[in-house]
């Protein structure tokens, strides 16, 4: 679901976009906190929001960092 929120800002299209691990905040909803595979050696950390169900809201892409690897630790951010 954030995928093309990721696109639009980075100005770009991924072929590869698969998650590979996340953490969890809860707050008034949950952050999730996404690495994503987004091809050859290239990760990026994602900070995904997800609203408390009565507010009815999409999924909003956050912030993210780019230029990570595959053994960088997922962190809060």
């Amino acid at each position: 679901k954030v995928k093309a929120q990721l696109e639009e800002k980075e100005g770009k299209t991924f072929d590869v976009f698969t998650a590979v691990e996340f953490k969890t905040q809860v707050v008034a909803g949950t952050n999730y906190f996404i690495k994503v595979h987004v091809g050859n050696e290239e990760f990026m950390h994602l900070r995904v929001f997800k609203s408390l169900p009565h507010k009815n809201e999409e999924l909003s892409l956050h912030s993210y960092q780019g230029s990570k690897t595959k053994h960088d630790e997922l962190a809060y951010f």
